[in-house]
């Protein structure tokens, strides 16, 4: 089948959270505890075993020629207005996943969409694929044990509907289809931003040779990832594996040699 996954168009975002709350209802996600971080009108903070899907309130002062809207006019003294960042974060859905590499029931799979999922029955609760995780998204639900994060709604995708964030986005912030397609517009939208003026318009996570081969998720940035609190060159933390365990191996069998060696020797 086709890859299938999301592209989400962080400037047409307009911060209503409705895709956390429909990711909430339809995959029984757990409420957290309202969290205004003392700074943000973002009360979930980051991504997490109850929080699937993230919208960051980024605020920032906004330079004169940012070519964007802006929330609130420079006051009498002369400062600028505020910039709302807003953009909905969401599990990337890595090309070389690194949490699949590291688990040890298979508990996480690969499904026929291309996606990763966690199997909630099978995993142990080891925590090996959370530290994996180049981008903090996984995490253990503390008063159960278990991994959880996004599915990509799994369950909605096999009966040939999109996932519920897609769905209950007013926006369409949040787009879900064919990955190869979404990258097509997604580069359309880029140069139409630029061709209005906004420069720092950006792709995020939609290159096949990242560090991460491509995400199934990927974003159009408003400013550096940073700011939107998401690693500059992610990594799949895996990467050096295949040579530890070549280099293990080796180190393995020329101890076994140098034994059997000086117990021949001995013997002699």
């Amino acid at each position: 089948m086709s890859r299938m996954g999301f592209f989400t168009d962080t400037s047409v975002c307009i911060g209503c959270k409705a895709c956390e709350v429909a990711c909430k209802e339809w995959n029984g996600v757990p409420a957290d505890q309202p969290d205004l971080l003392g700074m943000s009108f973002d009360n979930t903070g980051d991504l997490g075993a109850n929080t699937w899907r993230h919208v960051a309130f980024v605020e920032k002062p906004a330079p004169v020629d940012l070519g964007m809207p802006t929330a609130g006019e420079p006051g009498e003294s002369g400062e600028p207005g505020v910039q709302w960042l807003m953009a909905s974060d969401v599990c990337k859905h890595c090309t070389h996943a690194a949490c699949l590499d590291v688990c040890p029931t298979g508990a996480l799979f690969r499904t026929e969409f291309d996606t990763v999922v966690v199997q909630e029955d099978v995993c142990n609760g080891c925590g090996y694929c959370v530290p994996a995780c180049p981008y903090g998204v996984i995490e253990k639900r503390e008063d159960d044990g278990r991994a959880f994060k996004c599915t990509l709604c799994y369950d909605r995708l096999g009966s040939g509907l999109e996932p519920a964030c897609a769905t209950a986005c007013p926006t369409d912030s949040i787009q879900y289809g064919e990955l190869d397609e979404l990258r097509e517009r997604a580069a359309t939208r880029v140069a139409t931003l630029h061709d209005e003026g906004v420069g720092q318009a950006r792709l995020y996570g939609h290159d096949p040779d990242d560090g991460v081969g491509g995400d199934g998720a990927f974003f159009l940035l408003l400013d550096e990832p940073e700011v939107y609190g998401l690693p500059p060159d992610p990594v799949v933390t895996t990467r050096d594996l295949p040579g530890m365990w070549r280099t293990a191996a080796k180190t393995a069998l020329g101890v076994a040699a140098a034994v059997a060696l000086a117990f021949a020797g001995g013997r002699r």
